[in-house]
């Protein structure tokens, strides 16, 4: 089980290093920009933490198409058709994210404590930080879409 929902997240992760692009040149808060992008420099490395722990096991790492992510990511992509550029594109795209944000830590402290079960003590601490990438992530989202691009939504729609 731990090494099927490994091939998931890998997928996932990779799927969204493809997504976070398309979100950021679509959004107009300078602030969301800025989070995209840092998310995305963030995915990157959570991509390479993956390949570090399929190392670890001594597996090849390969991803399996992840459902869950494909369908976030196109629930992403209707917005992005569905609205014009501004705040409430702008908020779409932080619901979208934070979607995405509680799917990742959803898995990630599910294989967190999977792994240290196994008594996986290295993996542990590897995923135990991305986790917390991902709950700082969402935190951040939520701080972006309060301060100025909910009220802002609310007003135009």
């Amino acid at each position: 089980m731990f090494e099927d929902e490994l091939k998931d997240i890998y997928w996932a992760e990779k799927k969204l290093t493809k997504a976070l692009p398309k979100m950021a040149k679509n959004a107009s808060s300078e602030k969301l920009i800025e989070a995209l992008n840092s998310h995305l420099s963030e995915t990157e490395e959570h991509v390479l933490r993956l390949e570090q722990i399929f190392e670890i096991l001594g597996k090849k790492a390969k991803g399996k198409k992840c459902d869950a992510m494909a369908g976030l990511v196109e629930e992403g992509s209707g917005i992005l058709e569905e609205t014009e550029i501004g705040v409430v594109r702008d908020a779409g795209i932080i619901a979208a994210c934070q979607k995405i944000e509680h799917y990742e830590i959803a898995t990630y402290g599910t294989m967190r404590q999977f792994a240290e079960t196994l008594g996986m003590k290295e993996v542990v601490t590897i995923l135990e930080q991305t986790l917390e990438e991902e709950k700082t992530a969402d935190k951040n989202l939520t701080i972006i879409a309060v301060d100025a691009i909910n009220v802002g939504a609310a007003k135009e729609d």
